[in-house]
C-alpha cells in the first residue's frame, strides 16, 4: 500500500487525466491513497480532484516542495510517492514502486520520464524534445549504476519516516528535488527502475524553450550538487504555464 501526493494550482485542464491514470493502476485502487494538495486554485481544480482523490487539502507551506511536505505529513502509508498534476503515471507505476521497496533499507525510488503533450510543436521541435529526454533517461540509468541519482519531484517515492525525519523538501527557489538527494542518500538505499515510468508534460519546457531549460538544468545541478549552494526560497506552486 502507498500514498501519492500531487501538488496543484489551477490545474483543471490536467488534474483529471492524472488522477484517472492513478485510479486505473494495475494494483487494486483500495491499496492507494491519493492526496491532492492545492495552493489556492481559482478554477475547478479542487472540484475535479474531489471526484477521484481520497484527500483534497489546502496547502499551508510555501512552494511546490512545501505542498509535497504537507501531503507527506497527511499520508497514512509508509511509502509515499510524488508526481505532478500534468503527468500521467503508466499503468504499472505504483506496482513497480512497491516492488522496489520490498528490498531492505530502501529510502527512495525513482524512475524515467516519457515526454508528451506536443500541442503547438513542429516535427523538428518534437524530435529535439524526445531526443533530450532519451539522453536524460540514459544518463539516469548510467548514473544509477554509479550510485548517483536524480530524484525528480514528478517521479519519486520515499519511505515516509525517512523523508519526514530529514524535514522533507527545503523551501528553495529551485532544485529542491535535487538537493534532497544529498540528504536522503545518507539514510539508506536508493533504487532506480525503468518500470517506474511517468508520462511527463513538456508544457513548462515548451514555454521556457528547450535551450534555456537545458541551461538552467545544468546550472541547478552545478549549484546544488557540486557547489553545495541552497538558492533563496521562492514559490512556484502558484505559476501558470498555459
Amino acid at each position: 500500500m502507498m500514498s501519492i501526493v500531487i501538488p496543484t494550482y489551477n490545474e483543471e485542464k490536467n488534474i483529471g487525466r492524472c488522477l484517472m491514470a492513478l485510479c486505473n493502476q494495475s494494483i487494486p485502487r483500495e491499496d492507494l491513497e491519493i492526496i491532492v494538495v492545492d495552493g489556492g486554485s481559482t478554477d475547478r481544480t479542487r472540484e475535479i480532484a474531489a471526484q477521484y482523490a481520497d484527500v483534497v487539502m489546502m496547502q499551508t507551506s510555501e512552494g511546490v516542495g512545501g505542498a509535497r511536505n504537507d501531503g507527506f505529513r497527511a499520508a497514512k502509508y509508509d511509502i509515499v510517492a510524488t508526481t505532478d498534476a500534468d503527468c500521467e503515471p503508466t499503468r504499472d507505476w505504483a506496482k513497480s514502486i512497491l516492488k522496489q521497496f520490498m528490498g531492505q533499507n530502501v529510502v527512495a525510488v525513482t524512475g524515467t520520464l516519457k515526454p508528451f503533450d506536443w500541442k503547438g510543436m513542429n516535427r523538428f521541435e518534437k524530435f529535439a524534445y524526445k531526443s533530450s529526454f532519451e539522453l536524460s533517461n540514459i544518463a539516469l540509468t548510467m548514473g544509477s549504476k554509479l550510485g548517483r541519482y536524480h530524484l525528480c519531484g514528478a517521479n519519486t517515492a520515499f519511505n515516509k519516516d525517512a523523508f519526514l525525519e530529514l524535514g522533507g523538501y527545503l523551501p528553495l527557489a529551485y532544485a529542491d528535488d535535487v538537493e534532497i538527494y544529498k540528504r536522503i542518500k545518507k539514510r539508506g538505499d536508493i533504487r532506480f527502475t525503468d518500470d517506474m515510468a511517468i508520462n511527463y508534460s513538456v508544457r513548462r519546457i515548451k514555454k521556457m524553450g528547450l535551450t534555456k531549460y537545458l541551461y538552467l538544468l545544468a546550472k541547478m545541478e552545478t549549484e546544488v550538487m557540486v557547489l553545495g549552494r541552497k538558492p533563496m526560497k521562492g514559490d512556484y506552486a502558484r505559476e501558470n504555464y498555459d
